[in-house]
């Protein structure tokens, strides 16, 4: 449900880094969301150095963007946002400084994943009961 994209500078992050944030992402995720790991993804865009910049000029920043849900409470979206944030840094070796977190929700309505609209937050059990049928 929840899409998390990792945009960075070509050779900022390895392929070891990459499963360890992708998994650290899906962790911290699930358990703040109260959903089942299966639900998360992660995507890893590389792009060119001289593609990438912070404050106009070239730069080496790490962008994390996740779309969720909306109707998680703030505290739990600020949370969120925090410990995604401290595990970036801790992995990727990115100063925290050069590393930031943008989470966008909208409702679930708007999504469809596997041909069905996705459920709103709470009622994911009824709606894998009903994949399952």
């Amino acid at each position: 449900m929840p899409i998390y994209t990792c945009t960075a500078a070509q050779g900022t992050l390895t392929g070891e880094s990459k499963a360890l944030l992708a998994a650290e992402i899906t962790g911290i995720h699930a358990d703040i969301n109260h959903v089942p790991p299966a639900y998360v993804n992660v995507v890893f865009s590389e792009l060119p150095a001289d593609s990438v910049f912070a404050g106009g000029r070239p730069g080496r920043p790490l962008i994390l963007t996740g779309w969720v849900r909306r109707g998680h409470p703030q505290e739990e979206a600020t949370r969120l946002a925090l410990e995604l944030s401290s595990a970036t840094a801790r992995i990727s070796g990115v100063d925290a400084s050069q590393i930031m977190v943008v989470l966008q929700d909208s409702p679930a309505r708007s999504a469809v994943e596997g041909g069905r609209v996705l459920p709103e937050p709470g009622e994911e059990k009824e709606w894998l009961r009903q994949s399952e049928a």
